[in-house]
């Protein structure tokens, strides 16, 4: 074992590296930038070193500055979890130079799996299942459409240099391959500093199966079970369990050796995992098993690996700590079956707008990047439920880093007691202060395709492109919104009531026991939608209605609400925020009018806070109603920003590179006359 090893991540994995360096008895070095000073990851380490900035870059990939503090805190090994640096060549040869152990694949294997063309290459030469397709420096707009002529669609563009989903696009109709090779280059070279790219056929329906796989430095090359990581949201996994139920014993042993084999192949060491889709269109082989075809290898840990820990009663990371170390591993033990099931969901900071527009059509809903201060934190507990957070209470979620703030994992007997225990902790989870997916999640989990484990890589998608599904994953049921409502309401009157202390005139929004009238209460959510309620004190409670509702003989008294004991009411400015009966809300109070820029008839507003990519369009350019006008990406993430009506540009206030606000008014358009 190394005696004393440099984290070089953040965030959640950080945090769950640390604990197995002390619980194995190795010291840890923390880094952290500016903004993470006293973040829970610097405080789970035995020590942390704060790392200098130039402001233009972010330090957790300065490799020279990482490199010298791991030499001057006499590290002798580095542990580079996922992200940043982890399937970077480049840094295991700087650490190895260093005279530091790189906890993970050697960089000749990381050269190799880190490009998808070679990789592909490379487990087609080792008899695995590659998926027909084009690759190469001249996969250019000309060569997609030849490929798309020959292939049909649709096709799926990907980055050669790397994985996450960036740089991916899939391709429905001929008429968007000049924009998806644009923006899929655009993407690849921002995040991997290379702008290659291939394109294959889209395997649809199917599913995203991988297998965790051990080498060690003797030659022993085993496969670790495997995972079912089909719900997916624009090539980013939702959720992840082990073992993937839906396999047959054939198509186990099939894809588990088609692992062993890349891996073997590919010369590689430490953990890693190949990632197959398996196609469920209903096509089956001579041995029983559906065809299977090769997506890529992750040369690191991957962000899922508590399920597999789980079912087969593993630490992960000190397995990778002994590979680095020079230890054989036990081929027969790592082997073994999965005992129960495991489910992980990822949880992470994104403000989910409707999926309704103003007028009442239908609207996409889009998942935008979410930041503010963690007001309120609890996480959720009890029998078979693990969480790996990065946060805590005070914690400041920003669009610097990727927007994943935790895992929470839930294990069961079997598949279906897995799943009630995740719903149920992700019901007792609070966060106050940052949206997250935890509702959503917990609605796609009670849908009747996951929890009879029919789920495909494109069902998230199919369901957000139906208006009905789409409302219901997006929000929560109207009933339950106005109950909650009401819930906000009295929790907010009796803090404010505290705040102005006894007497039997202190005033509260104009409420008084006993009054007889109703006091309006003008009200917007997180998607500036307006709502009225009218609020009452009485000797029992107070008293709420929401909106048109009405009080009288006809629609019967409606009765007092009291505090409930068991909620989570917090502040955060003039946002008030509740977690209640397993949902969580928040509500402002709606400014007056000020006829300031915002209220520009056709203003175009940033819906999240990032910095401007591209300009589509220039003043006095027509575009229709849903016409990109702006590109602006946050949390390396792209979002259009679009026309919401035909009709005629009349300003664009930003340029490329600029950072904007959320609210901020980037462009207008004049609407058409009718």
């Amino acid at each position: 074992m190394p005696d004393r090893v440099l984290i070089a991540n953040r965030g959640e994995i950080a945090v769950r590296i640390a604990g197995t360096l002390a619980r194995v008895g190795t010291e840890s070095v923390a880094v952290c930038a500016p903004e993470d000073l006293g973040a829970p990851h610097a405080r789970a380490a035995d020590r942390a070193v704060a790392l200098r900035t130039d402001g233009t870059s972010s330090p957790y990939l300065d490799l020279e500055q990482l490199v010298d503090v791991a030499r001057d805190t006499g590290c002798d090994a580095v542990h580079p979890g996922y992200g940043f640096l982890a399937e970077r060549a480049d840094a295991a040869r700087a650490f190895e130079a260093a005279g530091i152990t790189w906890i993970g694949p050697g960089s000749d294997a990381i050269d190799l799996l880190g490009d998808k063309i070679r990789s592909k290459e490379t487990a087609a030469d080792a008899g695995v299942p590659v998926v027909p397709g084009l690759q190469g420096a001249d996969v250019d707009e000309a060569a997609v459409r030849a490929f798309a002529d020959d292939a049909g669609l649709p096709l799926l563009l990907k980055a050669s240099a790397g994985g996450g989903g960036k740089g991916m696009r899939r391709v429905d109709d001929a008429g968007a391959i000049r924009g998806a090779v644009e923006a899929a280059r655009r993407e690849a070279q921002a995040a991997f500093g290379r702008g290659e790219l291939l394109v294959e056929r889209l395997v649809d329906p199917a599913r995203h199966v991988e297998v965790q796989i051990a080498a060690d430095a003797h030659g022993t090359v085993v496969a670790i079970g495997e995972r079912e990581c089909s719900l997916q949201r624009r090539h980013q996994k939702l959720l992840e369990e082990s073992p993937a139920v839906c396999l047959t014993d054939a198509e186990r042993t099939a894809l588990h050796g088609a692992a062993v084999r890349l891996a073997t192949a590919a010369g590689y060491r430490n953990l890693g995992t190949v990632e197959f889709l398996l196609d469920v269109s209903g096509t089956v082989g001579a041995d029983g098993a559906r065809p299977f075809y090769f997506l890529e290898m992750n040369a690191r840990l991957q962000v899922e690996h508590p399920v597999t820990e789980l079912v087969h009663g593993l630490d992960l990371v000190e397995l990778q700590l002994r590979i680095a170390d020079g230890e054989r591993i036990d081929a027969e033990a790592l082997s073994a079956p999965a005992v129960g099931h495991a489910i992980e969901a990822r949880i992470t900071a994104e403000r989910i707008a409707g999926a309704t527009g103003t007028d009442g059509t239908f609207v996409p809903a889009r998942f935008l990047p979410a930041i503010g201060p963690v007001v309120a934190y609890r996480e959720p507990s009890g029998p078979g439920v693990r969480v790996d957070s990065g946060i805590e209470e005070g914690t400041v979620v920003t669009t610097a880093f990727d927007p994943m703030l935790m895992k929470v994992i839930a294990t069961g007997r079997d598949r279906a007691q897995a799943l009630a225990r995740l719903d149920r902790a992700l019901a007792d989870l609070v966060v106050l202060g940052v949206e997250t997916n935890a509702g959503f999640l917990r609605r796609l989990t009670a849908r009747e395709e996951v929890v009879a484990d029919r789920p495909t890589t494109t069902l998230v998608e199919r369901l957000l492109a139906r208006p009905d599904d789409a409302a219901s994953l997006s929000a929560e049921p109207v009933d339950d919104r106005d109950r909650a409502l009401r819930s906000l309401v009295v929790e907010r009157h009796a803090v404010l009531a505290a705040e102005a202390g006894a007497g039997a005139f202190a005033a509260v929004d104009s409420w008084r026991s006993g009054a007889a009238g109703w006091t309006p209460l003008d009200l917007l959510d997180p998607d500036d939608a307006a709502v009225t309620v009218r609020a009452r004190a009485t000797a029992d409670g107070v008293v709420v209605l929401v909106g048109d509702e009405r009080q009288g003989e006809a629609a019967g008294p409606a009765a007092p609400i009291v505090p409930d004991p068991a909620r989570t009411l917090a502040r955060d400015g003039d946002r008030w925020w509740l977690h209640t009966d397993g949902g969580t809300w928040s509500w402002r109070d709606a400014p007056e009018a000020t006829g300031g820029p915002g209220a520009t008839a056709g203003g175009l507003e940033a819906q999240l806070p990032g910095v401007v990519l591209a300009v589509r369009a220039a003043v006095g350019d027509r575009v229709g109603a849903g016409g990109v006008v702006l590109v602006v990406e946050s949390m390396k993430m792209e979002m259009d920003v679009t026309a919401p009506h035909a009709g005629t540009v009349t300003a664009i206030d930003v340029a490329v590179g600029d950072p904007v606000a959320r609210g901020q008014v980037l462009a207008a358009v004049e609407e058409d006359e009718a």
